[in-house]
Parts: C-alpha cells; sequence; structure tokens
C-alpha cells in the first residue's frame, strides 16, 4: 500500500522528469534552429562572394532606375576608424552632361599621365593611350572640363575584392557624364587568371558591354574580377601608398563595402602629355 507522502513524492518526481524532458526537447530545437541560421547565412555569404566575380559589382549607372553598386581589415561600424584625410577644398561638383562621346582630340601615339590631387594625398597615375584611346580621350575630356573635381569616391571594397571606386558627381554610384564609352584593352597581358592586379586603374560599368562612363575603380590588393572592365592606366607608387592609408581606415559598414570611412574627396582632376 502506498502512503500519501510516497505518492506525493512520486507525482513530484514524475513532474521533474517532464520538465527535463520538455528542457531537452527545447535545446535540441533551438541547436536545430541555429543551425538552419547558420547555414542560411553561409549561402548569403557564399552569394556576396559570387557577387563580387561578376559584373555586377563595379557599377557605373546612367539609368537611375538602376541600383547601383586589404590587408588590414575593416573596423566595426561602431569602432569607426580616425579619418586620415584633410578636408575638401572649397568648390562645388558640376552637373554637367553630354549627350555623346567626345571627339578624339588625344595623339593616340603620345604618353598621358593622369593626376588625383585628394584629401588623403596625390595619386599619380600612367595612362595606357594606345590601348585604351577612347578611355583616356574620354578622361582627358572630363578632367579638362572640371567634371572631377569636388567629387567624393563614394565606394570601398576590403573584403572578395580591394578597390577604391570614384568618378560619379552624385557619389550615390549611379552618375556619370551622360555618355558611355566602348570597352577596351580587356585583354590587357596584365590581367591573368581573372584577376586585376594592384596598381591598376579601370572603369566600371553597369555589367553590360560598352557601359563605361566616368566611374572607375583603384585597385590596391590584387583582385578576382573577370576581364570586363577597361584597364587603362597603372597607379604610381606615391599614389599606392595613398590607397592604402585609405584602405587601413576601413569602410562604412563593417561588412567589408560601403563608403570608405576616409574623407576621399578628388579636389582636382588633371590628365597632361608626357
Amino acid at each position: 500500500m502506498v502512503s500519501q507522502e510516497q505518492r506525493r513524492r512520486q507525482l513530484a518526481r514524475e513532474k521533474f522528469l517532464r520538465q527535463q524532458q520538455r528542457r531537452t526537447s527545447a535545446r535540441r530545437k533551438a541547436r536545430t534552429r541555429n543551425a538552419a541560421i547558420a547555414s542560411v547565412l553561409g549561402v548569403i555569404l557564399i552569394g556576396s562572394v559570387a557577387l563580387y566575380t561578376t559584373g555586377v559589382v563595379l557599377k557605373d549607372d546612367d539609368d537611375k532606375t538602376n541600383a547601383n553598386a586589404e590587408v588590414t581589415p575593416s573596423p566595426s561600424a561602431s569602432e569607426k576608424a580616425e579619418d586620415p584625410c584633410d578636408k575638401p577644398a572649397k568648390g562645388k561638383v558640376k552637373t554637367q552632361t553630354w549627350k555623346k562621346e567626345p571627339a578624339m582630340t588625344i595623339d593616340k601615339s603620345a604618353k598621358y599621365a593622369m593626376k588625383l590631387s585628394t584629401t588623403c594625398g596625390d595619386i599619380g597615375i600612367d595612362l595606357k593611350t594606345s590601348a585604351a584611346p577612347h578611355t583616356v580621350n574620354s578622361f582627358n575630356f572630363l578632367a579638362g572640363k572640371g567634371f572631377f573635381d569636388h567629387t567624393p569616391c563614394h565606394r570601398l571594397t576590403t573584403n572578395g575584392i580591394f578597390v577604391l571606386q570614384c568618378g560619379d558627381p552624385t557619389g550615390q554610384g549611379n552618375g556619370g557624364p551622360g555618355y558611355n564609352i566602348p570597352d577596351e584593352n580587356l585583354k590587357d597581358k596584365s590581367l591573368k587568371k581573372n584577376t586585376y592586379p594592384a596598381g591598376t586603374i579601370a572603369m566600371a560599368n553597369t555589367g553590360q558591354p560598352n557601359s563605361g562612363g566616368s566611374q572607375f575603380f583603384l585597385v590596391y590588393q590584387d583582385s578576382p574580377l573577370p576581364p570586363s572592365y577597361t584597364p587603362f592606366g597603372t597607379i604610381s607608387e606615391d599614389g599606392m601608398a595613398v590607397l592604402k592609408k585609405i584602405a587601413a581606415a576601413g569602410e562604412s559598414t563593417g561588412a567589408g563595402d560601403g563608403a570608405p570611412n576616409a574623407t576621399v574627396v578628388i579636389d582636382k582632376a588633371t590628365v597632361t602629355e608626357s
């Protein structure tokens, strides 16, 4: 005969066991849910890396209906690095655009150089005139019109590819000169194994052939990209030091692709025959 006290203890023990089973089941479900979340995040990450290697990444989009698009890791948004650059020179961005590509005025057989005087330092570039005459001619035209003056470099990538993107007067990634120029020099000998080497300056585009405008990107570390972006110059050693300083400050999102933490503004761009 089971006493009342024994019965009470038995019921308490059974209640305790049921609680333990529920807790164990809850922990198992939580592990399963967390594993599923991790799997989804992994897919998203893989997809993001894949985007870095497609023509979607480095966009120069005049069509406002379309969305644009290191050795030192980027700091998080809450740990923003100190700005290593000076304040921009006084002046306003010019908003003039043109309906068609400018007429060829450069000497295709001559050597040209471009200097980007930025808030972070001067970036010198030797241009590949004979290999990319339309691109060099366009930059000569736009620089002469002051098109790049006072424009911000709006994008820094520090993960997957390693570039600083500039040349958009709106600073939003969807601006341009109003015209497009043809792709050139896509078989440049420097582009090996789908990689744009450090020190390359190349045109951004919309992902479609012959859609370059005014936006360009400066490669500060070897970057895996298909040969779809016109390489039209080589950055000087001093210019590379400036780029690495900008990259070391990181970008604003902490995710590896966003506005640079450094205040990078092109105070003036000049193209000269050398």
